[in-house]
């Protein structure tokens, strides 16, 4: 407990990195994966390719590596940002590709008589998309888009390694300051379990809302 108490500012500003990166990834990410998602169902070649290209590439990527692409090759191109809008982007970017394949398995669930009866209408592609199906869509990925950020808010400890503020980060200091490692990770665990058990209490509450009822 003593680490903790001595250094509770320390791990203060540790979680409010992570909370910080894993709020606006997470909002990148959505952002982003829906983009996506509607690229490869659209009855447009080039958009679905780039949709295909834009999801293979960085699934099969690994997070680490995607790290130092984006926080030490950008700036060589002339795009210096803070480290934390780097590792934002990366995190963000990364993430999208899954949320883009969780939305587009929920596109193939909706009946395909829907978008075609939206048309009918005389809907365009994006207005039958965005009024018609993704409300439909969303109902059924509600859960695994909340495992997905919740997978994101761990995989930013790795953003620590790159000088960005965040809670696994901490224990550098602690380390150096002669507190047991042990206790250091206890804590840091703990801090992690708030923020990941936030993000599935979120996700909970929106599925017994609007998520299908099985």
């Amino acid at each position: 407990m003593d680490v903790l108490l001595d250094n509770w500012s320390l791990y203060g500003e540790g979680l409010w990195g992570t909370v910080q990166l894993t709020l606006l990834a997470s909002l990148l990410a959505l952002v982003l994966g829906v983009i996506m998602a509607a690229f490869r169902v659209a009855p447009v070649a080039s958009l679905r390719a780039f949709g295909t290209v834009w999801v293979t590439v960085l699934r099969n990527t690994p997070l680490t590596l995607l790290f130092f692409a984006v926080l030490l090759g950008l700036p060589r191109f002339g795009l210096v940002l803070p480290f934390q809008t780097f590792a934002i982007l990366a995190l963000g970017c990364y993430t999208s590709a899954f949320i883009c394949e969780a939305v587009r398995a929920g596109i193939n669930t909706v009946p395909v008589g829907q978008g075609e009866a939206a048309r009918s209408l005389g809907m365009t592609f994006g207005q039958s998309l965005g009024d018609v199906v993704l409300p439909q869509a969303f109902r059924s990925v509600i859960p695994p888009i909340g495992s997905t950020l919740i997978a994101l808010a761990k995989n930013s400890a790795i953003a620590g390694s790159f000088s960005v503020v965040e809670l696994l980060g901490t224990y550098k200091t602690l380390n150096e300051l002669g507190y047991s490692i042990v206790w250091s990770f206890v804590w840091i665990a703990v801090g992690y379990l708030i923020v990941t058990l936030t993000i599935s209490l979120v996700f909970n509450v929106l599925e017994r809302r609007w998520g299908i009822v099985r």
